[in-house]
């Protein structure tokens, strides 16, 4: 499905492309934003881990409850529409935080983040496809991981904004809550809540102006290949791929990377907390805001390393090696296990956008909008693995709770050694 204008950076194109890149910095920052938020909410609200880690649920459900929908938009009107709908969820649910902080109900956050996950779902099912049509297919699985390099920006700015505009600092022990009059606590419990207000409110505002930037904004129309002609000769486009084995083992491997991914970084500042003892949330948030650095420097050093590696040679390592610092952060609690969940983003770094290239590889164009689909849908590994996540701390320690990621790495490692043996099949 080659784009006009796409394989040439004319006056008329650059402009959308640049368009396109951006919403991977848009939605990594509401991403992350999340991990702020369960130490927040968690605080504001007095919740257990499971209970925080709800937040990671009801964002991640509304992946997988509109990804299908969203994929299915996108056929009938196209990218360009599918991203300003995207977006106008996204600014929505963001402006649903000024409402939510002032009536302090957790259950209205949870629908605002229900809201942006929304959106974001639209967003994600648009673009991750349109960057591996913008050249050789032979490329396409570096071309993502670089364009994909730009959400681990985005997830570092929305780390920032919560670690300097929403958390407070101030981190009462519960002796010290106990000790309060009833009227000190409310008020102390409204203020972390209504933090959040202003940041959300700004956000809303600025996505809402990128949609209508991207609604002025002429964008290369997509004509079907010949392939979608082909393919449309068959049975059911959704029967072929549930009936593919490589495909639905990256319908696997999306699933538990991406719970491992949030898992890891969604109880980042709880681990280091718990095995830290008097570390503040903001000071824990650095911890976070590092693991974010180390897994943009992966995205750049990944999409270099596949000029000289196959990258499914490079997913093999990388997995094993996160589940090697995911096993140490279990067993050495403390710093030295705070450190190694911080390089373990440096190796998660390439997976998704691989694994996502994987599956769509060589496909037609109704099977790479309905694939790309049904591999956001796959996030909902987010909500599920992330309150397992909790739920295990609960009973054990957030230390223990480490085993879920690794046992996730052990998933996608191997997935790509499967698909590398295929391929060595295939070449003899």
């Amino acid at each position: 499905m080659p784009l006009a204008g796409a394989t040439q950076t004319d006056r008329q194109s650059w402009l959308p492309l640049i368009l396109v890149i951006s919403l991977f910095f848009l939605w990594g920052g509401a991403n992350n934003l999340n991990d702020v938020l369960i130490a927040q909410f968690k605080k504001a609200f007095v919740l257990s881990d499971f209970r925080a880690g709800l937040v990671q649920s009801a964002f991640y459900l509304g992946y997988f409850l509109v990804a299908m929908p969203a994929g299915m938009y996108m056929r009938r009107f196209g990218y360009k529409s599918a991203v300003v709908f995207g977006l106008a969820l996204y600014g929505v649910g963001a402006l649903l935080f000024w409402p939510a902080a002032a009536s302090a109900t957790y259950g209205l956050f949870l629908f605002a983040l229900f809201v942006i996950a929304s959106g974001l779902a639209f967003l994600e099912t648009s673009a991750n496809p349109f960057v591996t049509l913008l050249g050789p297919q032979e490329t396409a699985t570096r071309r993502l991981n670089l364009a994909q390099a730009f959400n681990p920006l985005g997830s570092i700015a929305g780390i920032l904004i919560g670690q300097h505009f929403i958390f407070s600092g101030i981190d009462h022990s519960a002796d010290q809550l106990a000790a309060m009059s009833v009227a000190q606590r409310t008020a102390y419990y409204a203020s972390e809540t209504q933090a959040v207000q202003w940041p959300y409110l700004v956000i809303g505002i600025v996505v809402l102006c990128w949609a209508l930037l991207i609604v002025l904004t002429r964008f290369p129309k997509a004509t079907a290949s010949h392939a979608t002609t082909i393919l449309a000769g068959g049975g059911g486009v959704l029967r072929r791929l549930l009936r593919d084995r490589r495909f639905v083992g990256a319908m696997f491997a999306q699933f538990f990377y991406v719970g491992a991914q949030v898992g890891v970084w969604s109880y980042t500042i709880r681990y280091v907390q718990a095995t830290m003892p008097g570390t503040s949330s903001r000071e824990a948030a650095n911890f976070l805001t590092a693991g974010l650095v180390c897994f943009m420097v992966g995205r750049f050093a990944g999409a270099a390393l596949m000029k000289y590696l196959a990258p499914v040679r490079l997913l093999m390592a990388f997995a094993t090696v996160n589940i090697a610092l995911t096993l140490f952060a279990v067993f050495q609690p403390g710093a030295h296990g705070a450190y190694a969940l911080v390089a373990c983003s440096f190796f998660m770094s390439v997976m998704y956008p691989t694994v996502f290239a994987l599956g769509v590889e060589g496909r037609g164009d109704d099977e790479r909008k309905l694939g790309s689909a049904l591999l956001v849908m796959t996030i909902i590994g987010g909500a599920v693995l992330t309150a397992l996540m909790g739920a295990v701390s609960d009973q054990s320690s957030m230390a223990r709770a480490m085993i879920v990621p690794a046992c996730s790495f052990a998933v996608v490692l191997l997935f790509a050694w499967q698909r590398r043996r295929n391929a060595l099949e295939g070449e003899g």
